[in-house]
């Protein structure tokens, strides 16, 4: 399945002022048919991969403050960035880019990858994403839904050589954000739901993509919405923007997406998981319960010291609305999308999290012995 993430996309356009610019680099650009694509990568060499246990690179910061890595790391975390080519000339990247590479590392390898390492060794491919140009003309029917289906074809394999050479039978965590998010979504669809790998998911992090709630019994047909803190085998998404966010507008491109890839209005609510709580029946919570965000702006060196109590969250019409401390240094998108900081708003509570539900798996197979 094709599923631009319209609203955010929307963001992203209007952040940088190029909505019409967008329009005239596509058409100027090399239709994307009669494009030479980049060399694909070769997962089993380690160079095709921003992180690995024997090479972690930019995953193995840890912010001051943060919760100590685990001796053992009895879990493992498949990890796929966002998008970070900026090139308005290419629709993917090239994986010996080593400008667009460094980006990534700096940018979110750190601020994102590293949430997970307290728990689990971290895999993160490098792959040729969407670039800036693909992501500005994604949309059906459009070029930019080619350059996402050969992200993807990289992804898959990727994932392919992970299970089959590396993870060893290990429990593990997938984990994506905005083009990253998509790639999680389409991994959890082709790989996982309803077969074998499922018994070995912790859970999914898809996040800042138009997940609807709908989509689990369609899409997915066994994994579910995770309810609880501890809940395993189960997905997360969330969506964050301040209180200037339009929910009108966020609903009805959201909706609008859903509605015609199903024919359906039933289950057009975004997956909205407060990541301040992890339960369903909590879907809000005060700047008290914050573990801990990651202040300034991406791509500012190291991850600096973490600031518990800055955030207050709540899931307002499948959109979790946050309040942000000034302090923080965390600048919204126009229009109030917080998309770049889905996951640093939240780094130290989706880091115990992790921790949590890994050590749910394993006392859950320790029950399960005879």
């Amino acid at each position: 399945m094709r599923r631009a993430v319209l609203f955010l996309v929307a963001q992203l356009l209007a952040a940088t002022g190029l909505t019409t610019t967008a329009l005239a680099a596509e058409q100027a650009a090399v239709p994307f048919a009669e494009q030479v694509p980049p060399d694909a990568p070769d997962y089993r060499n380690s160079a095709s991969w921003a992180a690995l246990p024997e090479a972690p690179g930019a995953s193995a910061a840890i912010p001051p403050g943060a919760s100590p890595v685990s001796a053992e790391r009895p879990a493992d975390v498949f990890y796929v960035h966002p998008t970070t080519d900026l090139s308005s000339e290419r629709w993917n990247q090239d994986v010996a880019d080593a400008a667009t590479n460094a980006w990534t590392d700096v940018s979110v390898i750190a601020r994102q990858a590293s949430v997970f390492n307290a728990c689990c060794q971290v895999y993160a491919p490098r792959y040729r994403q969407a670039s800036m140009l693909g992501v500005r003309s994604s949309g059906p029917g459009r070029e930019g839904e080619n350059a996402y289906d050969l992200a993807y074809t990289d992804i898959l394999r990727a994932f392919d050589d992970y299970i089959e050479h590396r993870n060893h039978g290990r429990p593990f965590i997938l984990a994506g954000h905005s083009q990253g998010g998509l790639m999680v979504y389409r991994l959890l669809r082709d790989r996982i739901d309803s077969r074998p790998l499922q018994a070995r998911l912790v859970a999914a992090y898809a996040i800042g993509v138009d997940l609807m709630e709908g989509d689990f019994g369609r899409s997915f047909q066994t994994l579910s919405v995770c309810a609880e803190p501890a809940q395993t085998a189960c997905v997360l998404s969330w969506n964050a923007g301040t209180r200037e966010v339009n929910l009108d507008q966020y609903q009805s491109l959201a909706g609008s997406r859903y509605a015609h890839e199903y024919q359906t209005q039933e289950g057009r609510r975004g997956v909205c998981v407060n990541p301040l709580t992890f339960r369903a029946s909590q879907p809000a919570a005060p700047a008290t319960s914050s573990l801990g965000a990651v202040p300034g702006k991406p791509g500012e060196g190291a991850p600096r010291a973490l600031v518990a109590g800055g955030v207050a969250a709540h899931c307002q019409r499948g959109f979790l609305v946050v309040d942000v401390d000034p302090a923080l240094e965390l600048a919204s998108l126009p229009g109030g999308s917080m998309h770049y900081h889905d996951f640093g708003l939240f780094y130290e509570d989706v880091r115990r999290n992790a921790q949590l539900r890994v050590n749910h798996w394993l006392q859950q197979q320790a029950d399960a012995q005879p």
